[in-house]
């Protein structure tokens, strides 16, 4: 029987997957950030028509999937699975929009690093000839994760210097069998990975070393150099979260910095948008690479990305109780075409 794992964590797909389409709807602020062209949908109000801010990470997730599937020139019923996650307790986001869908639903919780845990095993299910389509969604929203995980808005709470800001955002990628690219090729998924940081206002610092960790192990199976990567971009460790992985490189004597960037810090403007460290949430890491990150492997001005969405693994209840935060990082190997 042959494998397609190689060392011990990586596997290197036989027919990698591409890219068939993809689509992403975002919330005002982020639509007033830097990467403003690369959104499909931007709402001026953040609900989507709703009601409830639960009830609008919904919308979000459907308009997100609707122009997807409407990109491609499919129905719901040419997926053979979706794979849909968000942050809420129970995945409701993802779970009610898709009641309607009528497509075998696979519920996924990796926090932040949802997105990429949903393309792995959709690339796997593909890969191994179990579908010819699935669709990967994923959301987060602003006052959904603040009412849930800290704080409802209508405390006016202060956020502390080391916070990021939660993306209002969903993104939605439909992967198919064959075709020319963006192809996924190898496959990293992550370790827990837990250094007691008991901060749920420094997600970033509580992340590091899963990215770091899981980036290690990548290498290693691989082969690969951070040099032959164009761009390396890890989920959401934000401003603090991306130094000290820099940091954590630095002291094995790799520079990881000129190739290294993060969801977080591309999607909003620091100097001008009050974020502190930058941005966060399921939403973050799908909206920059359904946007940004595909516009610029089309384009062929990225050819190799690494993609690693990060996750932090805690909920309310452990932080009451003084757990500290594990940490989750799924790395996802990208070419620009399928030859390359």
């Amino acid at each position: 029987m042959s494998t397609k794992k190689i060392g011990r964590q990586t596997a290197a797909l036989a027919a990698p997957p591409s890219i068939l389409c993809a689509a992403n709807v975002v919330g005002r602020m982020e639509g007033e950030g830097p990467l403003a062209a690369c959104f499909d949908d931007i709402d001026q109000d953040d609900t989507f028509g709703e009601a409830t801010w639960e009830q609008s990470e919904r919308a979000m997730q459907q308009k997100a999937l609707a122009l997807a599937l409407q990109k491609g020139g499919l129905t719901a019923q040419q997926l053979d699975y979706l794979f849909a996650g968000d942050l809420l307790n129970q995945c409701v986001s993802s779970s009610y929009a898709a009641r309607e869908q009528k497509i075998p639903f696979f519920g996924l919780y990796g926090a932040c690093s949802t997105f990429g845990e949903g393309l792995i095993l959709a690339a796997m299910a593909l890969d191994g000839g179990f579908a010819e389509r699935a669709g990967v969604v994923v959301s987060s929203h602003f006052c959904t994760a603040e009412r849930q995980y800290r704080t409802p808005l209508e405390y006016g709470c202060q956020r502390t210097p080391t916070a990021q800001w939660t993306v209002t955002g969903a993104g939605a990628v439909i992967l198919q069998r064959g075709g020319d690219g963006p192809c996924i090729t190898h496959v990293t998924p992550g370790k827990i990975v837990d250094k007691g940081v008991t901060d749920t206002n420094n997600m970033g610092a509580a992340m590091a070393p899963a990215a770091y960790d899981t980036l290690c192990a990548h290498f290693q199976d691989t082969g690969r150099g951070p040099d032959f990567y164009d761009c390396i971009v890890t989920g959401d460790l934000g401003e603090l979260g991306g130094e000290l992985l820099c940091e954590l490189f630095r002291r094995d004597g790799v520079d990881l910095s000129p190739s290294y960037t993060d969801c977080g810090r591309l999607i909003f403007d620091s100097r001008r948008q009050d974020v502190h460290c930058g941005g966060s949430g399921c939403g973050c890491s799908a909206a920059v690479f359904t946007g940004y990150l595909l516009r610029e492997l089309r384009a062929g001005r990225i050819k190799h990305l690494l993609f690693c969405p990060t996750g932090a693994l805690h909920s309310p209840t452990t932080a009451f109780q003084g757990e500290s935060i594990p940490g989750i990082c799924h790395a996802v190997a990208v070419s620009a075409r399928r030859d390359s």
